[in-house]
């Protein structure tokens, strides 16, 4: 059977944000962790070796696949800064429009820094993303 390698575990986040070699991401990264924190309402949890997740959710698929997700959540990588929203969310569509200096995955935004984006934007795509994926998979 199928095991997730992003699971949430107890890894110190501040342990994991001061090994980034960077300083300037090392910065955003704490900007991101006071952002998502705030914004959120949930406390910051490692998820698997390099993803900084906020709150949970449990999904389950038609095919029954199903596992736990963080609802947010960003990873300072090496190349660029990824933000975790929900993918298929119309609405998140309209606010990136509106973010600043981005591309986009399927499920993830990538930046390169913190002062690339709109903060306001930011906290509202936290905002949305929460609230579609709670009303997407109530508990």
């Amino acid at each position: 059977m199928y095991e997730l390698k992003t699971k949430e575990n107890d890894n110190n986040v501040i342990e994991f944000i001061e090994q980034i070699d960077n300083p300037k991401k090392r910065d955003d990264a704490y900007k991101l962790l006071d952002i998502f924190t705030e914004t959120s309402g949930s406390p910051a949890k490692m998820w698997g070796p390099s993803i900084i997740g906020f709150g949970s959710y449990h999904y389950k698929y038609k095919s029954g696949h199903e596992g736990d997700a963080p609802l947010v959540g960003f990873s300072p990588r090496k190349a660029k800064i990824s933000l975790y929203f929900a993918p298929g969310d119309e609405k998140r569509e309209e606010l990136l429009l509106d973010l600043g200096k981005h591309t986009t995955g399927k499920a993830c935004v990538y930046i390169n820094k913190v002062d690339d984006i709109d903060v306001e934007v930011l906290k509202a795509l936290i905002k949305q993303s929460i609230s579609f994926l709670k009303n997407a998979y109530p508990e």
